[in-house]
């Protein structure tokens, strides 16, 4: 790899494959640093079983390139991880990037060297290389955690975490396998592992409200329909994410019969369309309650034990607030007699040990422990690499409270860096594809900018990194999400400060407020000239 760099990428999933292209189309020498033995990011890691995608492959795919967008065929409404890895592949391949990356090697630091206004970056294959600007692509959802439970590290059967399944996948027949979390990856994996396995023990922390998938085999006519239409398509979703049935109805402004017809339609068709059935879902309580109340009647008619049933369905939060699961068979699945759920909450974990899970009132010997326990979300990875700016001070330090930046795309006294889909961005609540090509573009034309004008840095003033903190916040406190304790927020984290993280006003507006900062000549930021 070259040395010395007018961009270091940190990562080589969809963000980090973007930047490359991009930013060697401007005749930039960049290159990426990727801990994973290929490309893929969190697709290459995700294989456990029943992985997807809960966005549909027709969107959760890059636009940059007509040809690439109408060459490239999807089997399936909600495409499998093996086949959006696939994707990313032959992406890898198409445009030549896979020399761009150096594989096998994750970042340990980044130091900003005011002197030269260079970063300084380091990994854990040793050697260094120095560049102008560095992009974390690192991931929002790529720092995987296991449970906090005494005596883990003792078990004698095998551990696996979603986030980080072998290559080789693994066997469970006639195996007796607990698996920890119902979260995204817990409602897609325990339906398959529920397959194979001689016995099936679901821990349960806290139920999330699952809608049907109903994934099914995409046409051809489907495909070339959307093909032929792909322009506007992709405008539409610039402006909203991911293209839904988005209502413009008042959940009480209309019958129970009424609702009741809307939410069963939307549930028949199956995917997150379903929470965008009336307008209000996320912002009136009373509206939310009339959609929890149907999935909890759902459950009710689908699991056939009452008492699971109950322990299956989600109180105490509004549907939404935490990420609603899309899964397939999930709840029929607890029906079956080798399968068997038990509420945390009642019954707690004590202790890991040997080749049982010790809990308050039982012993249960296990074969296998899944953990699909999640990740430290949108700031994990970064806090996972030494990261200091122009005075030396760790970024880890600066959002000890939560984190700090402006427009979610940069952080004051943190020059030339930028940050992919993390903290302060729309990120995980948009189409991630969408926001990625997004930022990227944005970067670049920041970087052409600064390179016009003779610059050496650029870097948010603080007042306007403090401004936008607040306006993140404002914009989360008008909506039912922060009324949950879910990842949004850092909850699933013991220690990790309770901030809403994401920006809830949209993708359009978000975009309108980046495109006229840019606009402005950078307004907010502090840009510092190369004489």
């Amino acid at each position: 790899m070259t040395r010395e760099l007018d961009v270091v990428v940190v990562g080589a999933g969809f963000a980090g494959l973007y930047a490359l292209h991009k930013l060697r189309g401007l005749g930039l020498a960049v290159h990426a640093f990727e801990a994973a033995n290929d490309v893929g990011g969190v697709w290459h890691w995700n294989r456990y079983p029943g992985a997807r995608c809960d966005v549909e492959s027709l969107q959760y795919s890059y636009s940059f390139d007509d040809p690439l967008q109408q060459e490239w065929v999807w089997s399936e409404r909600y495409a499998q991880q093996d086949e959006i890895l696939a994707y990313l592949h032959h992406v890898a391949d198409r445009f030549a990037l896979r020399p761009l990356i150096a594989f096998g090697k994750r970042v340990t630091s980044a130091h900003f060297d005011p002197a030269a206004d260079r970063w300084h970056v380091h990994t854990d294959r040793g050697g260094e290389v120095t560049a102008r600007f560095c992009i974390m692509a690192s991931g929002s959802l790529s720092a995987s955690r296991l449970p906090d439970v005494p005596g883990i590290e003792t078990f004698a059967g095998q551990i696996l975490h979603t986030g980080a399944w072998p290559r080789d996948g693994v066997d469970f027949a006639g195996k007796s396998v607990a698996v920890i979390g119902t979260g995204s990856s817990g409602v897609q994996a325990i339906p398959q592992i529920a397959r194979s396995a001689e016995r099936l023990v679901v821990l349960q922390r806290t139920p999330n409200f699952v809608v049907p998938a109903r994934n099914q085999p995409l046409s051809g006519e489907k495909q070339a329909a959307w093909k032929a239409a792909y322009a506007d398509y992709r405008a539409q979703a610039r402006q909203v994410g991911t293209l839904y049935d988005f209502s413009q109805t008042p959940a009480l402004s209309v019958s129970a019969e009424a609702r009741e017809a809307e939410y069963r339609r939307r549930w028949e068709l199956g995917g997150v369309n379903f929470v965008h059935a009336f307008s209000d879902i996320m912002t009136d309580p009373a509206a939310n309650q009339t959609a929890a109340d149907f999935v909890h009647a759902r459950i009710r008619e689908l699991v056939t034990d009452p008492k699971t049933a109950e322990m299956l369905c989600p109180r105490g939060y509004p549907l939404g607030a935490k990420r609603i699961c899309v899964g397939s068979d999930y709840y029929e699945t607890y029906n079956q007699p080798h399968v068997m759920l038990i509420d945390l909450q009642a019954t707690p974990v004590t202790a890991i040990s040997g080749d049982a899970i010790h809990m308050a009132d039982a012993v249960l010997p296990v074969d296998v422990i899944v953990c699909a326990t999640g990740y430290d979300a949108l700031t994990g990875a970064l806090a996972q690499i030494d990261i200091r700016g122009r005075h030396g001070a760790a970024l880890s330090a600066k959002w000890a409270d939560g984190p700090r930046n402006y427009l979610g795309l940069m952080v004051a006294d943190f020059p030339n860096m930028f940050i992919v889909t993390g903290p302060g961005s729309p990120s995980v609540l948009v189409n991630m594809v969408v926001g990625i090509e997004q930022h990227i573009d944005w970067i670049a034309e920041c970087i052409q900018h600064l390179t016009r004008t003779g610059a050496s840095r650029i870097e948010p003033e603080p007042d306007a990194e403090n401004a936008w903190v607040q306006q993140v916040n404002e914009a989360a406190a008008e909506t039912l999400f922060v009324q949950a304790n879910s990842w949004y927020l850092g909850a699933n984290i013991p220690g990790k400060p309770r901030v809403f993280m994401p920006f809830v006003g949209g993708i359009g507006r978000y975009r309108a407020i980046c495109d006229e900062v840019a606009a402005s000549g950078y307004a907010g930021f502090q840009i510092t000239s190369g004489d």
